[in-house]
Formats: C-alpha cells, structure tokens, sequence
C-alpha cells in the first residue's frame, strides 16, 4: 500500500534536514511550492508542515513562514548516557569487543518498532562492553541509516555507539523499559554469567526529530549492575 501524499512530503523535508541541507532557521518552502512540486492540493500540504511543527521538526512564524526548528535535546539528554561515562565516573577503565556490525533488513515486528516498512535495510550491531576488563553489558543495536548512513563504517572499541549516535542524530525523544530476563545462551556466555543468574535488560528507543533513530537492548549480569539516578 503507497504512502499517503502529506507522507511523502513529510519524508521530503526530514531527508533534507537529516542530510544536512536545510539546517536550523532555514526556510522551507512555501505551501504553494511543495504543492506544485508534488501536485497535491495545498490541503495535503498543509497538513504535512502542521504535522512537522507538532513535532517541533518545523516552526512556522505568521507572515514570514515556515522554518526549520531548533533541536530541543536537553531532556532527552538527562536520560541518555554512554555506558563509558558511566564507568569513568566510577573512576574505572571502559573498553569494548565488536562482535559484529552491519547490514540487515528489519522483519515486520522491528520494522513496526522503527516505524519503516517490512524489509528496510538497517544497521545492526553487537557490543560488549568492559568494566576493568569484566564484561558488564551486552548490546545489541538496530539502525535507521536515514538517521546515521555512516553507522556501519565506525570504530565502536574507540567511541560507543551511544556517542556516536548522539553526535551524528541529535535526539529529540527517547522511550525505554527496564526488566529482569534470562538471557540467551551466547549472550549468557559472552558476560560470563552463572546458568542460573538473570540479566537486567533496558530497551531503548530514541528518535531524532520525527525519525526512530535506534533500538537497543542493553544486557547486564543482574549481580555486576544496577541502574541509579537522581533528578
């Protein structure tokens, strides 16, 4: 089933402003410019920059028009910090193992999650990450490569994915869930934990503008971690 219209012009600016070609304060064009290009009526148009403004993608100013929107990142940023912080606050050494990086295509469950079609191609990647050399989280990543094309090209045992992400795909909105799970028998394996021992899992999703940029699911042994905060 084809995209709707006002998708489709959706789809046209975010790609723009993903790519770097229209940056923050830059005007868009004009209703009657994108309804020409795509022949719609101004109607479809519409609705597309209203949809992007409530998205704090766009801003529109009456009489002058609409313009790319300054990111908001401070509030999702509170709640996103790279595995590596975490453990230099402890005053700790952080390394990492990439077990594997690449492409793969999302099934319809992920795709869903990622909100692309069944069978998109996305970046997909295995970390395990180190705490003076113990291993103490198992991620595995999933990628919009409309949100970092250059994913699957990085060094992940010199910046961590979280990093990297954060930098290329400014965030605009996160969601996650913690819970306590049996892992699997490799991932069991790769952070040498006990048959017996549960993991504590966080899912994760993060957007950038009105794009999911990533999922992760982030394993650690339930006796090496905890999750702490403070507001």
């Amino acid at each position: 089933m084809n995209a709707p219209a006002y998708q489709g012009i959706k789809d046209f600016i975010l790609t723009r402003i993903h790519s770097g070609e229209w940056g923050e304060g830059d005007q868009v064009p004009s209703e009657n410019e994108l309804a020409r290009e795509f022949k719609v009526a101004r109607m479809t148009v519409n609705r597309a920059l209203r949809e992007l403004t409530a998205e704090q993608v766009l801003t529109r100013v009456q009489g002058a028009g609409t313009f790319v929107a300054r990111p908001k990142y401070e509030s999702t940023l509170m709640a996103i910090r790279s595995i590596s912080d975490e453990i230099a606050a402890r005053g700790h050494r952080h390394c990492a193992s990439v077990l594997s990086l690449g492409a793969t295509v999302a099934d319809a469950a992920l795709a869903e999650e990622m909100q692309l079609n069944s069978g998109s191609p996305i970046f997909h990647s295995r970390v395990l990450h180190f705490e003076n050399d113990e291993p103490v989280q198992f991620e595995e990543r999933w990628v919009n490569p409309a949100a970092a094309p250059e994913y699957a090209l990085q060094d992940f045992t010199q910046i961590t994915p979280n990093q990297y992400l954060v930098r290329v795909a400014p965030l605009s909105r996160v969601e996650y869930r913690i819970e306590a799970a049996l892992p699997e028998p490799d991932t069991r394996a790769h952070l040498t934990m006990a048959d017996s021992e549960p993991c504590l899992v966080l899912h994760r999703r993060t957007w950038t503008r009105a794009l999911v940029a990533s999922i992760a699911n982030l394993w650690h042994p339930g006796s090496r971690y905890r999750f702490t905060g403070h507001f």
